[in-house]
Formats: structure tokens, C-alpha cells, sequence
């Protein structure tokens, strides 16, 4: 039988620490749901810096992990949309900040494929448009698609709803959006949840990140001793 491998269950602040200066970091969410916002309230208040933010947007400024951008704790956002929040439009105008926008399902296949193995992925969105410039066009039966690479991060900051001790997560209605997909594509991966349950207790077929993908666990709102096990 094989080993089961507990999860560490820690404080926010000390999953803050797995962010250093320099690293790039995937945080799930769409507008406001699905941030893991004890874990991103944590980062902010470290003050780690020199970040590559890689999300599906920067929220607003003071939202989620759109405080990090609002609080010059990030030198590159890797987004899809990230008009709501007027600092990244503002430090990217002033040359604060780099900015890198892809097409919204280009997005997350880039990060698939990161977490996948696979090479990058084609795609016509965008040819003939700017999102073309610095991509490589490859025709196949005679139609054009550009070529994106994988999106890879040194750590992902997840929401979820439930874990077990090994890390197993399931998710609770649109909170899911990108979480799922980032747990596969970063080499560190902490999953914020609103309890930590026994093994055995979560039904598998609700199971849908496995714990093989999750390094460390975070219970919302910190109280992290309430559902040891």
C-alpha cells in the first residue's frame, strides 16, 4: 500500500515566507472570486518584492492580490485582463511596470501546458493582431496560428474548499475558475481552503486537484490549529 503523505497545515504568514524577492507567483481567481485572499493579505504585509505576478487579472487596488500591484510589489504581470485595477494601467504607462497580456483562453492553455509537459500551445487568437508580435506563426493546412509557450511559476498561492490531510482539495461553485490549473504548473503550490478534513472523509469523486500537486495547506482566515486532524 502506498505511504500517505501528510500536508502541512501553516499559518499564512509562514507560507508568505516560500515567496522570495524575484520569484514569480500564479494566484488563482477571477474578479473576486476564487483569491486566496488570506494567503495574498499575507504576502502584502511581508512586503516581498520584485514580483512576476501571473493571474488572470490584477482585480482592483485594493482587492486580492491587486493590492500587491497597488503597492509596487510586482515588476511583471502576466494577465488577461487587467483594466479594473487603475495602478496597472498607471505603473505600466509610467514604465513601472511590464506587462504581458494574453488572450483569456490562450492564457490558461499556456499554463496547461506548462503543468501538462507539453511544449506550448497554437492558436489562431490573435494572428494579423499585436498579440502576434514576438511570436513565431506556424502554418498548418494552410491556416495560421501562433505559437505560445507555457507559463510556468516558482509558487502558486490556490482557493479551494475542502482538503484532506494528504492535500486532496475540492472546490465550491465558480471559486474553482483557474485554481484547478495553476496547481499543476508551479514547482510550489499552497492551497487555501476553509477546513482541513480527516483522511477518508472526502467523497473521491469530488476530489479534483489531487494532493500529489499541493505542498502546504493555509485554512482561511488563518485559523489554522481549528481542524487539525
Amino acid at each position: 500500500m502506498a505511504k500517505k503523505v501528510i500536508k502541512p497545515v501553516v499559518s499564512a504568514a509562514e507560507a508568505a515566507k516560500y515567496v522570495r524577492p524575484g520569484m514569480s507567483i500564479m494566484i488563482g481567481g477571477f474578479n473576486y472570486g476564487g483569491i486566496p485572499y488570506t494567503l495574498v493579505e499575507a504576502l502584502v504585509e511581508a512586503g516581498t518584492g520584485d514580483l512576476t505576478l501571473i493571474s488572470n487579472d490584477t482585480a482592483y487596488e485594493d482587492v486580492g492580490h491587486g493590492k500587491l500591484v497597488a503597492k509596487g510589489q510586482v515588476k511583471k504581470v502576466i494577465a488577461s485582463h487587467v483594466g479594473l485595477n487603475k495602478k496597472t494601467g498607471q505603473f505600466y504607462m509610467e514604465g513601472k511596470l511590464e506587462l504581458v497580456l494574453y488572450p483569456q483562453g490562450t492564457f490558461v492553455e499556456c499554463i496547461r501546458a506548462a503543468g501538462f509537459g507539453l511544449g506550448g500551445v497554437l492558436t489562431p487568437t490573435g494572428v494579423g493582431t499585436v498579440v502576434e508580435e514576438g511570436k513565431q506563426v506556424i502554418k498548418i493546412n494552410g491556416q495560421d496560428y501562433l505559437l505560445d509557450l507555457p507559463l510556468r511559476a516558482d509558487v502558486a498561492f490556490i482557493r479551494a474548499y475542502k482538503a484532506d490531510r494528504m492535500g486532496n482539495l475540492t472546490y465550491f461553485g465558480t471559486n474553482r475558475n483557474f485554481n484547478p490549473i495553476m496547481a499543476t504548473a508551479a514547482d510550489y503550490v499552497v492551497a487555501e481552503v476553509d477546513s482541513v478534513v480527516p483522511i477518508g472523509e472526502l467523497d473521491p469523486n469530488e476530489v479534483v486537484t489531487p494532493g500529489i500537486l499541493i505542498d502546504a495547506l493555509v485554512v482561511k482566515g488563518d485559523n489554522y490549529y481549528a481542524n487539525r486532524t
